[in-house]
């Protein structure tokens, strides 16, 4: 079963410093038929205007995942953490018993493109914790990388909650595939370019929710980038 969230149908806010999209209901944006897709129940792309960003701000029981793709994003933490995430790294944050945190576009002249993915953790109550990597392109083009999962497999990200998260960059006319198992779901976003699986055809900010298949199988029509996300 295939389930296609178009980009232009997502929520949408523009504050001028932060234009915003939402591909689940977030902050004033409410749809109860994209409330979700199984743990998975964020996912922002965000647009920050050059010295602009979010002040302190507090999160709890939730593990929270950021991917630059373009500029830069400065993080600051209750937890002492201070980091620039760059494009190409993935930071990930547990809020388990709760923290704070700001998060801001250090450039002067340069916008911050970026998704801010939310995953609801197996427990509440986990203590608070932070990661931050980058992943070779030479590791993710024409296949997927596994970047986060419960045991931080491969070196990747460890994240609590029941979740595997992939990224791929793919060339044109390239095919990359992930089985399915009994009782996995799986969702497809795509960050840059096109695509297609099966006869759905789809482009940037696009997602699909995959169920009840045996196989999840991407192929590129332009040069682009995706996440996957393997769900229980």
């Amino acid at each position: 079963m295939y389930q296609v969230r178009k980009a232009a149908e997502r929520g949408h806010a523009n504050y001028g410093w932060l234009n915003t999209y939402h591909t689940f209901s977030f902050s004033s944006y409410h749809d109860p038929k994209h409330m979700r897709f199984r743990n998975l129940r964020v996912m922002n792309e965000d647009f920050i205007a050059p010295g602009q960003g979010f002040g302190t701000h507090p999160h709890n029981d939730m593990e929270i995942v950021t991917y630059v793709l373009q500029g830069a994003l400065e993080h600051r933490d209750s937890m002492g953490n201070g980091e620039v995430l760059r494009p190409g790294e993935f930071q990930r944050m547990s809020a388990g018993t709760g923290i704070t945190h700001s998060e801001f576009n250090p450039s002067a002249s340069e916008a911050t493109h970026l998704y801010q993915i939310w995953l609801q953790p197996e427990r509440r109550g986990i203590e608070p914790s932070y990661e931050q990597k980058k992943f070779d392109l030479s590791e993710r083009t024409n296949r997927l990388r596994l970047v986060a999962s419960p045991g931080g497999e491969d070196g990747s990200l460890t994240i609590h909650t029941p979740a595997k998260i992939y990224l791929s960059t793919v060339h044109p006319q390239h095919t990359v595939q992930l089985t399915m198992g009994e009782g996995k779901y799986v969702w497809l976003q795509i960050l840059r370019g096109s695509g297609v699986v099966r006869e759905y055809t789809l482009e940037a900010g696009d997602g699909l929710a995959i169920s009840d298949e045996a196989l999840m199988e991407y192929q590129s029509t332009s040069e682009s980038e995706i996440l996957v996300f393997e769900l229980a």
